[in-house]
C-alpha cells in the first residue's frame, strides 16, 4: 500500500516540474517573440525615417528647382512685356501709315527676333518620379501641383516653339534679301564709332526703313504684339502654380 502512494506522490512531482518547464518555456518564447516585435518595429521606425529623410532632399530639390525657375520667368516675362508693347506700338503706327516718323520704334522691335525660351530644370521631379519615395505624395495635393507645372512647362515649350520657329524662317528669309551689316552696325556699335565712318546716317536710315517695311519684318512684330501676351499669361499661370508647389513642400519638410 505505501508502494503506491510513493508512486503517487512522485508522480505528482514529476507532472508538477513539467507543469513548470512547460509554462518556462512558453514564458520565454513569448519574450524571444515579442523581442522580435520590438525589433521589427525598431527597423520599421528606422527604415521610416530614413524614407522620410530621402523624401523631404528629394522635395528640397525639387523646391530649389522652382525658385530657379521662378526667377527665369520673371526675365522672360518683363522681356515679352516690355518688347510686346513696342510691338503693339509699332503695328499701330503701321495701320496709321506713320512709320516713317517712328522708324526707330520699329527698329526696337527688333528683340522680338531675339530666340527666348523658358528651360526649366526637371532633373528633381524626375529623380523623384523614378525612386521608390513617390508613392509617399501619390494622390496628394503636392502630387496634383506637380503635375499641372510640368503639363504647363509643355504647353509653354509648344507655343515657344512655334513662335521661335517661325520667327528663324522670317529672319531666315531677310537674310537672303537685305545685307543687314549697317543695321547690325548701328545696332551695336556706339554712336561715336559711327561717326568717323566713312557712311553718312542718311544710309543708315534709308536701310532701316527698306528693313523695317519688309513683310517678314512686320509679321514678326504683328506676331509679337499677339502672341507674347498669351505667353506672359501662361508664364504667370505656372508661377503661381509653383508657388503652390513650394508652399506644400515647406510644409512636408517641417513636419
Amino acid at each position: 500500500m505505501s508502494r503506491i502512494f510513493r508512486k503517487l506522490r512522485l508522480s505528482q512531482i514529476a507532472e508538477s516540474k513539467a507543469g513548470k518547464y512547460l509554462l518556462y518555456a512558453v514564458g520565454e518564447i513569448v519574450l524571444v517573440v515579442i523581442g522580435i516585435l520590438i525589433a521589427l518595429q525598431i527597423n520599421n521606425w528606422n527604415q521610416a525615417r530614413n524614407d522620410d529623410k530621402a523624401l523631404k532632399e528629394y522635395l528640397g530639390k525639387i523646391k530649389s528647382h522652382t525658385l530657379k525657375d521662378m526667377h527665369w520667368l520673371d526675365t522672360l516675362t518683363v522681356y515679352r512685356t516690355s518688347v510686346g508693347r513696342q510691338c503693339k506700338k509699332a503695328r499701330e503706327s503701321v495701320l496709321d501709315k506713320t512709320e516713317e516718323q517712328n522708324l526707330f520704334l520699329l527698329m526696337s522691335c527688333g528683340s522680338a527676333f531675339m530666340d527666348y525660351y523658358f528651360k526649366p530644370n526637371t532633373s528633381g521631379y524626375e529623380a523623384l518620379k523614378n525612386s521608390k519615395y513617390y508613392g509617399k505624395i501619390n494622390n496628394t495635393i503636392l502630387d496634383s501641383l506637380l503635375t499641372s507645372y510640368y503639363r504647363l512647362i509643355d504647353d509653354i515649350a509648344q507655343n515657344e516653339s512655334s513662335y521661335n520657329d517661325y520667327v528663324n524662317s522670317q529672319e531666315n528669309y531677310l537674310s537672303t534679301r537685305f545685307d543687314r551689316s549697317l543695321i547690325l552696325a548701328s545696332a551695336f556699335l556706339p554712336p561715336d564709332s559711327l561717326n568717323i565712318r566713312a557712311t553718312p546716317q542718311s544710309e543708315y536710315y534709308e536701310d532701316f526703313a527698306e528693313y523695317t517695311s519688309s513683310a517678314p519684318y512686320r509679321n514678326v512684330i504683328g506676331l509679337a504684339a499677339f502672341q507674347f501676351d498669351a505667353m506672359v499669361s501662361q508664364y504667370k499661370k505656372i508661377k503661381d502654380v509653383g508657388n503652390g508647389i513650394i508652399k506644400e513642400i515647406d510644409v512636408l519638410i517641417d513636419n
